[in-house]
């Protein structure tokens, strides 16, 4: 693959600066020099120019073969090799090879994915489809100019069933600057993140599940278990996502406030519900509540096994049919039981449980601007391929008789002891299938839910799967999403990374200090951070809403 020069934010601290001295972050950086032959004929950062109905046919096959590289999450699951398992070389077997197309899968870690992107960016070997799941961070690689415009036409052409189902979430959110630049995966309403809590360990203080109605309630219970010696909450280090003071917000949500201080990728740290929040962990944190190692626990698998091994008592995750976290647990306290716990156990009491709302899209995704017109067409073949329901279901379900069983609804029910070759991955292949749609479905909304509960539960769990459903659409009328900014904001783009390391040592530094010194130490550290660059993206942002430029 070919590419303009490029050297991201991340790249300028590791190169030497003997090299940054002629670079820019813009790739049109070197545009006074012409390009090379080689660039010029193989690539195109426009749309196509070909009359409507004149696209290169091929659905017989490309005349040479051409290499479609995809981007896929890498979770660190136990013997899952993302670029090279049954379900890839399926995909091989039945897309590629009819298609003349070689298909390789890119591994990008879940837990640092802007850097593994920046990192293949400014290597040039980034897939050909650049990816996020928040608007922020896209419109960050857009700045960048590291995607390509695209013809709307053409990826009906080649893609007319993908374009059939996503051409208006296309059409409504995809343009940047007036440029066609993002094309979606759909995002049915719902969610299967969860958070668990020891209900054994909640009965065993005299409690219920049922009476943590306020987080004064939940901490209460947390001192219960102090004192009992069973543990403590689970908790981790923030980092990347930033929707942690939702619930310590006001309400009803002033929309020009929310747009000036809600943002995934900068944390809001100087705002009141902030500080109620870090103000409770701060408590938390010195009276022994929580995990007292949390700001180690910067990944997953460290955080799940704070919980499995009995050391915490609540534990938030994807709940999928063949998650290992319930039964690992009870490995080591066969006793333990499991619920779903309340919003309310994290909504300080006079407040409500606001959470974030998706926007209506699943993944955002643009075209790596080195991608070739060719390798371009491949990616829509790919996502047409991937709508067809058989290819879908497969994908979602494995094989009939091993994976799965039908039942009478005609629901795929899984086989939670099967091993073979077709196994799933822990969260049911879907980093393979969310580019095209963020949840399986079916022909209607009754039996959809059913599938839900029989792919998130894991046997002898349904009931984890339905209070999750209904704790989901209890919160509906307190979840609401960001704004959406129809600018890129450069100071956003030029803090954010900066900040987002600044913000874990900063609220660090609060948690762990002594209660007697929080008030010092947080407004030092809202001095800090507004002159690390915050208040210039408040600035920046300010003029935006001023113009009218969020919705």
């Amino acid at each position: 693959m070919k590419r303009k020069t490029f050297v991201p934010l991340l790249m300028a601290i590791i190169m030497v600066a003997s090299i940054l001295a002629g670079c820019s972050k813009n790739n049109n950086a070197n545009s006074e020099s012409s390009p090379s032959p080689s660039a010029s004929n193989t690539a195109s950062n426009t749309p196509s120019d070909a009359p409507e109905g004149a696209y290169p046919d091929y659905s017989k096959g490309f005349p040479e073969k051409v290499t479609l590289e995809i981007p896929v999450y890498e979770r660190a699951f136990e013997g899952w090799n993302v670029s090279d398992n049954y379900y890839t070389r399926w995909v091989q077997k039945e897309f590629g090879d009819k298609y003349n197309i070689e298909v390789k899968y890119v591994p990008i870690t879940r837990s640092s994915e802007v850097q593994d992107y920046e990192q293949l960016l400014a290597s040039h070997k980034a897939p050909d489809i650049i990816f996020h799941y928040d608007m922020p961070q896209a419109l960050a690689y857009y700045s960048e100019d590291v995607m390509q415009e695209l013809d709307h036409e053409e990826i009906a052409y080649y893609a007319p069933t993908y374009w059939g189902n996503m051409s208006e979430t296309i059409k409504q959110y995809g343009q940047v600057d007036g440029k066609n630049t993002f094309f979606f995966a759909k995002r049915p309403s719902v969610d299967n993140f969860v958070t668990i809590i020891r209900k054994d360990w909640v009965e065993k203080v005299g409690m219920k599940v049922e009476d943590l109605t306020s987080l004064e309630k939940y901490n209460e219970l947390l001192q219960k278990w102090k004192e009992a010696g069973l543990g403590v909450g689970g908790a981790s280090l923030l980092q990347n996502n930033y929707i942690f003071s939702y619930s310590f917000r006001d309400w009803p949500v002033d929309p020009k406030e929310r747009a000036l201080y809600s943002d995934l990728g900068v944390a809001d740290l100087t705002t009141p519900a902030a500080e109620r929040f870090l103000r409770n962990l701060n408590y938390q944190y010195n009276n022994g509540l929580i995990d007292k190692e949390f700001y180690l626990r910067n990944d997953d698998n460290k955080t799940k096994a704070e919980f499995v091994a009995g050391r915490t008592g609540t534990y938030g995750f994807y709940l999928a049919s063949n998650t290992d976290v319930l039964e690992a647990t009870k490995k080591n306290n066969p006793d333990a039981e499991f619920a779903v716990q309340n919003l309310l156990a994290g909504t300080p009491e006079g407040y409500k449980p606001q959470q974030r709302a998706y926007w209506p899209f699943g993944f955002i995704m643009g075209i790596n601007y080195e991608t070739t017109e060719q390798e371009r067409a491949a990616v829509w073949m790919y996502l047409e391929w991937l709508s067809q329901p058989e290819n879908l279901f497969f994908f979602q379900n494995g094989v009939e008789g091993e994976n799965y069983t039908l039942d009478a609804d005609g629901i795929a029910v899984k086989n939670a002891d099967f091993k073979g070759e077709s196994v799933l991955s822990q969260n049911n292949n879907k980093d393979y299938w969310a580019l095209v749609t963020e949840s399986a479905e079916y022909a209607d909304p009754e039996t959809t839910r059913k599938a839900y509960i029989r792919n998130w539960a894991p046997p002898g769990y349904e009931y984890l799967a339905e209070d999750l459903l209904k704790t989901y659409e209890a919160g509906a009328e307190y979840r609401t999403p960001d704004a959406m900014f129809t600018v890129v904001l450069e100071k956003v783009n030029e803090y954010k990374a900066d900040l987002n390391s600044l913000f874990q040592e900063l609220y660090v530094k609060i948690a762990l200090a002594p209660e007697a010194e929080f008030d010092a130490v947080y407004e030092e550290a809202k001095k800090t951070y507004l002159e690390a660059g915050y208040q210039e993206i408040l600035d920046e942002k300010q003029k935006a809403i001023d113009a009218g430029q969020f919705n």
